[in-house]
Formats: structure tokens, C-alpha cells, sequence
């Protein structure tokens, strides 16, 4: 997990430069709200939007998803317990 970045990954940075390009003012890596624990990848405070950027190795992606050849067994499960919570 350690090799598994949790911010400014290619895919946030993309989003982030778009939505900068349209001149939106955003948060980057912040709780929406205070008593939450999780962070969200962008926060549009003012419109009260909170973005979250999963890459595809995440949601079992078939055209991009690589199998670890480390904790295989793991991962196969974690991934599919993911693709099970997203239909």
C-alpha cells in the first residue's frame, strides 16, 4: 500500500487542471465537513461539491485493471467487494 499514492495522482491532477482552466476555485485533499473522516480529491465549497477521483485499478476496470502479483488473493477480493458495492 505504501506504493499506492492517496493525492496528486495523474488522474486528480487532470481533473484538477480542467476544472482550473474553467476558473473554479476548489480545495484540494479536505474534509467537506469537519466531522467526517474521510477526505474528498476536490471540494467546491461554495457550490457544496465534493469529488472524489478513483482510478481504475480500484473499480476492477477490465481494460485497465493490472492484478498484483503481491497479496493476490487480497487484492482479487478487496477489488471485487468494490465492484459488488458500485452496481
Amino acid at each position: 500500500m505504501q506504493g499506492n499514492r492517496n493525492r496528486d495522482t495523474k488522474p486528480e491532477l487532470a481533473v484538477r487542471s480542467a476544472v482550473h482552466r474553467r476558473g473554479i476555485r476548489f480545495r484540494v485533499s479536505v474534509r467537506p465537513q469537519p466531522e467526517l473522516a474521510l477526505t474528498d480529491d476536490l471540494v467546491l465549497r461554495k457550490a457544496r461539491i465534493a469529488v472524489f477521483v478513483d482510478g481504475c485499478f480500484w473499480h476492477g476496470c477490465p481494460g485497465h485493471r493490472t492484478q498484483p502479483t503481491t497479496n493476490s488473493r487480497f487484492w482479487a477480493d478487496k477489488i471485487a467487494r468494490n465492484i459488488k458495492t458500485t452496481e
